[in-house]
């Protein structure tokens, strides 16, 4: 159970605060609940833009690294496609200078045209050497649009291509902000050795004054059912054939999810799983293969992702991998492989609560369904799944109209 307190400044910033005594840290962790699909098709990459612009310095501090650093904190962020999120570490006496950065950089950024054009550069090099140059860095560049022909999902996190990162403007930038890195879209998350009432003050000094802005209401397209099979071959300068098939599944707020989930660890996770098991150690067709959920907020996906064995053809792959699949589905799976993979989540969740800071981020990404106290509910709606529920999801889920398989080619 993770104990946490919660109020609202009257700028609409939800504030929740989870007090641990036992630590000497506190930590703050904003996450704002803006991703790629908030993106405009002809303007994407800004979310993960932003991930570095809201570092080169804010309306009246022009390093944000500089004075957290000398007072012993550190920080980092990250970006996916549902959420941007901020987080910091500092001794628990110097809290103040994390709301101090926080709020001042939450007001305005400093709009620097030499700033942006600095960020700009990383990011344009960020993706030619993660996604172009690299082997198998354009998987989900490719794998995306074939999966999502409608929903903002089809793009990656990174963009959907260099030039909307080389073409965007100053105006451009600043629109994005002020729509989405305002009070009223951001949840601030204080944790660690803090007390509700220290919080209150220091977030009504810091956040208080800054005006809400107009609250953006996201009317995103829905992804259609999928009826028909897709297919994708793409033939690149890479070690290996890799094989990747992905099935649309529920969004990670939905009652559905964990039914999937637990699906996907039994096909999939670690190395007594059915498809590891099989196609791995038996038959010896892959030198590896897994299968996992994407965990997005809107309707995602389950993944089954392998590379082969030098010689082995793509098709025959992925008839194996359908085989395994269908044994499931005729056959059902037993009361201790979904067990199993309850138990390995559970770890999992264990592992999550150890640090403060993984606490926090959990308080916050909870929030974004709506009700906070999700976060001590996850475990128990995980355990509540049953074998029959799963047998279910996959009968639902795993079916051919409903994949896109793409087979990833190594040239000769």
């Amino acid at each position: 159970m993770i104990a946490y307190s919660e109020f609202t400044l009257n700028n609409g910033l939800q504030v929740i605060v989870h007090e641990d005594p036992t630590v000497q840290i506190a930590v703050m962790n904003i996450l704002y609940n803006v991703g790629s699909r908030d993106e405009r098709e002809t303007k994407t990459g800004f979310a993960h833009l932003f991930e570095h612009l809201m570092f080169g310095g804010s309306i009246n501090i022009p390093n944000y690294d500089e004075p957290l650093q000398r007072v012993g904190g550190e920080n980092n962020a990250f970006t996916n496609t549902d959420i941007t999120n901020y987080y910091l570490t500092v001794p628990a006496a110097n809290i103040e200078t994390g709301f101090w950065l926080e709020s001042d950089r939450m007001l305005s950024l400093s709009f620097d045209p030499t700033v942006l054009e600095v960020q700009r550069k990383v990011v344009i090099e960020e993706f030619k050497q993660r996604y172009l140059n690299q082997p198998y860095g354009d998987i989900w560049l490719k794998l995306r649009p074939l999966a999502y022909q409608h929903h903002p999902y089809k793009w990656a996190t990174i963009g959907k291509e260099i030039s909307h990162i080389e073409n965007a403007t100053l105006d451009d930038v600043k629109d994005f902000f002020f729509t989405h890195y305002i009070p009223n879209n951001a949840i601030l998350v204080v944790a660690g050795n803090v007390k509700v009432s220290q919080v209150k003050e220091l977030a009504e000094k810091w956040f208080g004054p800054i005006p809400s802005g107009k609250k953006h209401v996201r009317q995103l397209p829905v992804e259609p059912i999928q009826k028909k099979k897709r297919f994708l071959e793409v033939n690149a300068k890479v070690p290996a054939d890799a094989f990747y098939k992905t099935y649309h599944m529920p969004g990670r707020f939905d009652e559905h999810y964990f039914e999937v989930d637990l699906l996907s660890d039994v096909l999939g996770r670690g190395q007594s799983s059915r498809l590891y098991q099989k196609l791995v150690k038996e038959k010896e067709l892959f030198t590896s293969l897994s299968s996992f959920v994407m965990g997005s907020i809107d309707p995602g996906l389950l993944v089954i992702s392998g590379r082969l064995k030098e010689g082995v053809e793509l098709a025959r792959a992925e008839g194996e991998v359908n085989s395994v699949i269908d044994e499931l589905l005729n056959q059902g799976l037993h009361e201790d492989e979904l067990q199993k993979a309850k138990n390995q989540s559970e770890t999992t969740f264990e592992f999550d609560e150890v640090e403060v800071m993984n606490r926090a981020m959990n308080l916050a990404f909870a929030s974004l369904s709506g009700d906070v106290s999700r976060v001590n509910r996850e475990r128990s709606m995980m355990d509540r799944v049953t074998v029959d529920d799963v047998t279910r999801a996959a009968k639902e889920i795993l079916t051919e109209e409903n994949s896109s398989v793409m087979y990833y080619k190594a040239s000769q």
